[in-house]
């Protein structure tokens, strides 16, 4: 389980860098506006994937330990303040 979960963290971090790099050229930007969304709505929902991969079967949760749980929940917040804050 840790390839299939590895491979989502990785796919979700780059989504919340590709949000966290995106620099809108002013207010009137809305296609910026709208790849920050996209993206944070996206990594949003890969370490969601992520999270019930690693906390609903009772079998992957005793392999893996807790620790698998704490990737996808900083990206999720990471997504979540780049959302409020700038899209």
């Amino acid at each position: 389980m840790a390839v299939p979960l590895g491979i989502l963290y990785l796919l979700a971090g780059g989504l919340c860098y590709s949000a966290l790099t995106i620099r809108p050229s002013g207010t009137w930007d809305e296609d910026a506006y709208a790849a920050i969304t996209l993206f944070c709505f996206l990594a949003i929902v890969v370490s969601a994937i992520a999270l019930v991969i690693t906390a609903a079967p009772p079998a992957v949760r005793r392999a893996m330990g807790p620790r698998w749980l704490a990737p996808p929940l900083i990206l999720v917040v990471i997504a979540a303040t780049r959302w409020a804050l700038g899209g």
